[in-house]
């Protein structure tokens, strides 16, 4: 269903006209990139076009506002048009092209299944369903580009959840316990990030303190000695509704401890963009910190540690859901 944003009344339009201050070019940008993520069309320099909706004269009235106060001028007109009229203005928003790319990079994105980490496919899967979804917010005016590229993409997003979330259980896969694994050696695989980064602070803290991890390469084989994890393949990886620590949770009675429960769905969200999770744009961004200043896989690994031990700290004890 349209929003009010989306939805026009009948064939009235808006006619932005503006005047920016030349010597203050910071200003000028800042309102030609707010004028753009209203969905604003260029007719000429300083004339800008939009439908006619509650929604579109609010949000430049406010952007009036703003371009007084930096001592431009701007003038908002309501102006109706005639069906030939209403044709050329339509046009100047035509998103078709860019559904078009956004389509190519997503199908793109299928030459990665069963080479890449299903994990990373889903991380840039995640970062085109944002591009469609602002893109889409813009889009005034149905299209069938917009219900191809959202076919398309929510398509796409369903195979890589297949492949992050199999079906089928692993044969031999039983409840595992702390002694039957303590001072082993742990190996999962690059690339190295969130839901295989938990897992190995959640083994060295709570499952095997004397833990030795060791880091393979994508085409690296797992050592037969060595207990896999968050890998395919491996002894421990996702479920079908599962990311690996919170299969590791389940595998060794962790349920229980509604701090590392909290945790669990912080990493599947940052995993595989799923529910959101409040705080997980914040950990993202520490953990984009840690991989910065971190030279190797344990250093990163060293210095991610810090993290999900003071977010076991925040969350121990601490009221909300779980």
């Amino acid at each position: 269903m349209a929003t009010e944003k989306n939805t026009t009344d009948g064939e009235r339009w808006l006619v932005y006209v503006t005047t920016l201050p030349v010597d203050d070019p910071a200003a000028r940008m800042r309102i030609l990139r707010t004028l753009d993520s209203l969905g604003c069309a260029a007719m000429r320099e300083g004339v800008f076009v939009l439908p006619d909706s509650p929604a579109n004269r609010l949000g430049l009235s406010r952007l009036s506002e703003h371009v007084t106060r930096i001592n431009g001028s701007a003038h908002l007109l309501q102006v109706a048009s005639d069906q030939a009229q209403a044709q050329v203005f339509r046009g100047f928003f035509d998103r078709s092209d860019k559904y078009d790319e956004l389509i190519k990079a997503v199908e793109g994105l299928r030459l990665a299944f069963g080479i890449s980490d299903p994990g990373a496919i889903a991380r840039v899967l995640n970062k085109h369903r944002r591009e469609f979804d602002e893109l889409s917010g813009l889009d005034f005016f149905p299209s069938v580009a917009r219900e191809r590229a959202a076919k398309i993409l929510a398509g796409i997003e369903s195979q890589v959840h297949a492949l992050m979330f199999p079906d089928a259980p692993k044969e031999g896969h039983t409840a595992a316990s702390g002694q039957q694994y303590f001072n082993s050696v742990w190996a999962t695989k690059k690339p190295v990030w969130t839901d295989r980064l938990a897992s190995a602070w959640l083994i060295r803290r709570f499952i095997d303190p004397e833990a030795t991890l060791i880091w393979l390469e994508k085409s690296q084989a797992c050592p037969p000695s060595a207990v896999g994890f968050a890998f395919e393949g491996a002894q421990f990886s996702n479920s079908k509704t599962r990311v690996t620590f919170e299969e590791l949770l389940v595998n060794f009675g962790l349920t229980g401890n509604a701090a590392l429960v909290r945790i669990g769905k912080l990493v599947h969200a940052l995993d595989t963009g799923g529910a959101t999770v409040p705080e997980a744009a914040g950990v993202e961004t520490l953990l984009q910190g840690a991989r910065r200043r971190s030279t190797s896989d344990p250093e990163l690994l060293a210095e991610s540690e810090k993290t999900f031990d003071l977010l076991f700290e925040a969350y121990f004890d601490a009221p909300g859901k779980t």
